[in-house]
């Protein structure tokens, strides 16, 4: 059965001598020469894709063009294997027009493929078949080009004049592919049996390129739904692909019959869809009845479903749109209810019933849900998860001379002797924040924050440039950080109350600031060298202070000893002068007695230590020595007369 209309298969041994009155045997020579010289020139456009799209994806692999070669290549390809399938087809009914007679020897397949049966017998290779092994080998290399290409992530990017070129070329492709499918489809059932479902094959390719030249024409810088719409263009010939794939798997199943007139393998009931109006059921139930002679017309059951299946669908349909009105809110969540259009309510988690959609719909807000921020973010930053006993995640490094991917450059003030200018730090402050939890809150963020990490963000930049922009780098390293995150947290929070955002921030963490990375070692030089400097101050001043010490000390001892000097001196001279007024008081007194008990005073200190020889003219030979003893006796009265001891 083709499109509706019944033909037979031809039996050489029983009506070989009837198949040159029938059409499609006088048309076989003619069909397969036409279906060759097809087949060769979308084959050599589909390798030229193929080609070229392996040369483009080397040099720009995430531009638009590696995935519309690779489709439309893959839809030429899907009708290449089509046309191979009805050249077999075409060329036996050639060979069995020229060999009408039963007792001739079977239709050997031609070509290549005849001399490796040859080769090796009846093999797998020859029960398998050469259609079957062409059929299966094209899908493959359908498939396996269309997996290796698919990125549904492909960036959107400027694609220039050459665009334009593509799309005229994929129309004019189009169209001589379209007057091709009017050929085929203007052939009869019994002239050509392979002509209509060759052209839906052919619908395949014009749907694919036509596409694909809209998404060239449409593609831009800002424009992503061009790149989709090209990627997803190519699951019709990989659905078409693997419809071939599984129909040459099943037909290793059924015994090949050289002398039968063989079907077309390469049909599709993918492409038999591709019509206008779609009749999907109406196909199904044609290609039941001719292939398992099932009529579904007369079942009873199918009749009765076919009458009721317009009331029960509306039926289902109200009470499916009815049961919209009940919404599940969950525990950890919140919801909106909003009454055409309006909010009126704010559920709780719970089961609630309201009106059905559109006429009623509830709006999720998060219930409680702790969330933490970083003001910078990579966007192809993907967290490291690592294992308890492994290395630490490079998140943890903390170190000034490596990258992270929260830190934020930030421009601060500098000072440099009289001069003034900036610095820039990297720094990593986080947000941990939640949905305030009243309704009013709830309320806010819906309706006044279409993004709320957007909006912190923007806000918490803004807040840190204005914040920064008066401090330094000694002060922001120096400061303590619990400080400095309450100051800004504080000051976020209030400009969130002033948005009315329902936002509010729980703390506010200060991981890192330091200068950026690349400036590391620069910055750990300058601290070497001020820390150096710093301690050479300190080393000359302590000299300084130790010399000034040493000084002070001699000066004192010097001062010390001068004064000690002036008070002996002094105190000699005192000691002098009243030795003085006492010998004159006692020259006053005694006269001369007192001259000369000084007199041997002195004469006997100067005698104290002498070996002294006495001559004394009174003294005679028959005299005894005479001894003055008034230097031993007790004092006494000096005006009392002595006597002489001997």
């Amino acid at each position: 059965m083709y499109a509706g209309v019944k033909w037979m298969q031809v039996d050489l041994e029983a009506d070989g001598a009837s198949v040159e009155g029938l059409p499609r045997f006088q048309q076989g020579l003619f069909q397969a020469r036409r279906l060759r010289k097809a087949g060769i020139s979308l084959t050599t456009l589909a390798v030229a894709g193929w080609v070229l799209a392996l040369f483009v994806a080397l040099f720009a692999p995430l531009s638009i063009w590696p995935v519309v070669l690779i489709n439309c290549s893959s839809a030429l390809m899907v009708l290449v294997a089509g046309l191979q399938s009805a050249w077999w087809v075409a060329d036996w009914r050639a060979q069995a027009l020229e060999e009408p007679s039963v007792d001739a020897e079977p239709v050997v397949e031609a070509g290549g493929y005849a001399g490796l049966i040859g080769r090796f017998g009846s093999g797998l290779l020859a029960q398998i078949g050469a259609p079957v092994v062409w059929l299966c080998g094209a899908s493959l290399q359908v498939l396996v080009s269309i997996s290796e290409f698919w990125n549904l992530a492909l960036p959107a990017a400027a694609v220039g004049q050459s665009a334009s070129i593509g799309a005229a070329l994929a129309l004019a492709l189009a169209f001589g592919l379209l007057v091709f499918e009017r050929r085929l489809a203007q052939e009869t059932m019994t002239q050509w049996p392979e002509a209509s479902q060759l052209a839906q094959l052919s619908r395949v390719a014009i749907i694919c390129l036509v596409i694909s030249a809209i998404c060239l024409l449409f593609a831009g810088a800002e424009s992503v739904w061009p790149l989709r719409l090209a990627t997803l263009v190519g699951l019709l010939p990989a659905l078409v692909a693997l419809e071939f794939l599984l129909r040459g798997v099943l037909s290793l199943f059924s015994p090949r019959q050289p002398r039968l007139e063989p079907r077309l393998m390469a049909q599709s009931f993918i492409a038999g869809l591709l019509r206008w109006p779609p009749q999907p059921l109406l196909a199904l139930q044609h290609e039941l009845h001719n292939r398992f002679g099932i009529d579904l017309r007369q079942i009873w059951a199918f009749t009765y479903m076919r009458r009721a299946f317009l009331p029960v669908l509306l039926v289902v349909l109200a009470v499916g749109w009815s049961l919209t009105g009940v919404h599940e809110v969950p525990l950890q969540g919140r919801g909106i209810y909003e009454r055409f259009g309006k909010p009126v309510e704010v559920f709780g988690p719970g089961l609630h019933a309201g009106l059905p959609w559109p006429l009623g719909r509830v709006l999720s807000v998060e219930n409680g849900v702790v969330h933490e921020l970083a003001t910078s973010v990579s966007e192809a930053a993907v967290p490291e998860l690592a294992s308890a006993e492994g290395p630490a995640p490079t998140v943890a490094n903390r170190l000034w001379d490596a990258s992270h991917v929260n830190d934020k450059s930030q421009v601060i003030a500098s000072s440099s002797g009289d001069k003034q200018g900036f610095q820039i730090v990297n720094m990593d402050v986080r947000f941990v924040y939640r949905i305030g939890l009243t309704d009013q809150a709830a309320l806010a963020a819906t309706y006044n924050s279409a993004d709320v990490p957007t909006l912190i963000r923007s806000t918490a930049s803004r807040i840190l440039v204005h914040d920064f922009a008066s401090r330094t780098l000694d002060e922001l390293l120096g400061e303590q950080r619990t400080g400095l995150a309450d100051e800004v947290g504080r000051a976020v929070q209030a400009d969130l109350n002033t948005l009315d955002s329902g936002v509010e921030i729980l703390a506010t963490v200060v991981e890192a600031i330091h200068p950026p990375a690349g400036a590391a070692n620069a910055y750990h030089g300058v601290q070497a060298a001020q820390i150096g400097a710093q301690a050479l101050i300190s080393r000359e001043r302590g000299a300084a202070s130790e010399q000034t010490n040493q000084a002070l000390l001699q000066a004192s001892t010097v001062r010390d000893q001068a004064q000690a000097s002036a008070h002996e001196v002094n105190a000699g001279a005192q000691a002098a002068d009243l030795r003085f007024a006492a010998e004159q008081k006692a020259y006053a007194t005694a006269g001369k007695a007192f001259v000369l008990e000084q007199y041997l005073g002195q004469l006997s200190q100067g005698l104290a230590n002498a070996k002294l020889l006495i001559l004394d003219h009174r003294l005679g030979a028959d005299g005894a020595p005479t001894i003055d003893l008034r230097s031993f006796t007790l004092p006494a009265d000096p005006v009392a007369p002595r006597k002489a001891v001997q």
